[in-house]
């Protein structure tokens, strides 16, 4: 039998073709981020409030007041996985402020999770609508807002308020809102709207821009997905785009704005149980076609 002899550069670049396809991301290529010991995530936990049965920190506000527990120090258990139909869930109690926070760094990607909410709350929110929120591009230190949450913007997982973006410790975005004409508080000014002009929002001033509609369920799972591609995020609850915020900015010393595009993604614990499970996040260079199609 005559042999065949290739030329080896040939060789090399069937090699070269080989590699470079076999570590090329796709839009199919999701990556679990929750199991049964927390792995890729760290806890943070804040100062707790002046009701919380503990010792040995100084408790206050449950907010800017007292010492923070600190990171990866979480005695109370207000981060803990549990097992359910044989997966693991994040409980979060909602006793103590603060996070847990990925291990990594993302940027350009799609999170996708589900939520649903506890029975119990806690002071200093034993009286207002259950809290949480999914704080992404967070940078800097931990405890940098209010001794529990890193910098970064914030898609609002909140009672009646899911999809709404908070700036968190100096960051912004411009958004296409307008202004409700009899707004109950400074907190509940604008409004998400894609066929309006954009407004300008920044920690300190208009710092929260309320989502297009309520999509959120009180009761069972709700699905979350959070895209990021460059200085965009879509907030998207249950299959619906309730905001897009653009121009994702941090400002830093002098003022002066600088894209803000990456960084770890933080889950709050804020006073309210729920539970997170199908923790999930993938590479993307454009919004999946089944949410793009909601912007023709």
């Amino acid at each position: 039998m005559k042999s065949i002899i290739f030329p080896f550069t040939v060789i090399l670049m069937y090699i070269g073709l080989s590699s470079y396809n076999s570590k090329k991301p796709t839009n199919q290529s999701w990556e679990h981020l929750l199991d049964m010991e927390l792995s890729q995530w760290d806890e943070f936990v804040g100062a707790p409030h002046h009701t919380v049965n503990i010792e040995g920190f100084e408790k206050g506000n449950g907010m800017d007041e007292g010492t923070p527990l600190g990171l990866n120090n979480d005695p109370l258990n207000v981060f803990s996985v549990i097992e359910m139909d044989g997966a693991p869930v994040l409980n979060i109690s909602g006793e103590i402020y603060g996070a847990v926070t990925t291990k990594k760094d993302y940027e350009n990607y799609h999170l996708s999770l589900k939520f649903k909410w506890g029975d119990k709350k806690y002071e200093p929110r034993l009286d207002k609508p259950m809290d949480s929120g999914i704080l992404y591009h967070a940078i800097g230190k931990q405890g940098a807002f209010w001794n529990c949450w890193m910098q970064s913007q914030e898609f609002q997982i909140q009672e009646e308020d899911c999809g709404d973006y908070y700036t968190i410790a100096g960051t912004g975005a411009h958004i296409k809102a307008i202004k409700k004409e009899n707004p109950d508080s400074a907190w509940d000014i604008f409004i998400y709207n894609p066929n309006s002009a954009y407004k300008k929002f920044k920690t300190g001033e208009d710092g929260r821009c309320r989502k297009s509609t309520n999509y959120g369920k009180l009761q069972g799972w709700n699905q979350i997905d959070l895209v990021c591609i460059g200085d965009t995020a879509y907030h998207i609850v249950n299959g619906k785009i309730a905001l897009v915020l653009e121009k994702s900015v941090t400002y830093g010393e002098n003022d002066i704005a600088k894209p803000l595009t990456k960084g770890k993604i933080q889950l709050q614990s804020e006073g309210a149980e729920l539970y997170y499970k199908d923790i999930k996040i993938r590479s993307v260079s454009k919004l999946p076609t089944q949410f793009a199609n909601q912007l023709n």
